[in-house]
């Protein structure tokens, strides 16, 4: 793409007054930078990515009020995590985190794992525990 072809779309990167870099042609017909402050096709992809996130918090809270599982699935969604993500995080199996998520192995958890959970989600063992999402 040629350096003054770079989309200049309404983004929410403008909105905050950021522009991204990106590589384009220069009149020699160089590759050089440009800054950007958007592109649709790229703001639409972005925008569903962060609604579908929105959307697996929300069911993630309503099933921590429901007791169908434990706080650490809305944490670990709420931080935009991934199971072996936050396995890797808290140093612990990715099975084991996985189990965790039964409110029933979830109470017996040691102090020390709610700790490493806790330091990984920011919180207090306290909000951890009391959690209603």
């Amino acid at each position: 793409m040629k350096k003054e072809e770079v989309p200049q779309d309404k983004s929410n990167l403008a909105s905050a007054n950021i522009r991204e870099m990106v590589y384009a042609v220069d009149e020699n017909g160089k590759y050089t930078t440009t800054l950007s402050t958007g592109w649709d096709p790229k703001t639409i992809a972005l925008d569903n990515a962060i609604k579908e996130i929105e959307e697996r918090i929300t069911l993630a809270k309503e099933k921590v009020l429901k007791k169908e599982t434990s706080p650490i699935p809305y944490y670990m969604e709420l931080h935009k995590m991934d199971i072996p993500v936050l396995a890797s995080y808290v140093g612990i199996w990715q099975w084991r985190v996985k189990r965790h998520f039964k409110p029933s192995v979830f109470k017996k958890l040691s102090k020390r794992t709610l700790e490493k959970y806790a330091e990984v989600f920011e919180i207090s063992i306290e909000q951890l525990k009391n959690s209603n999402g």
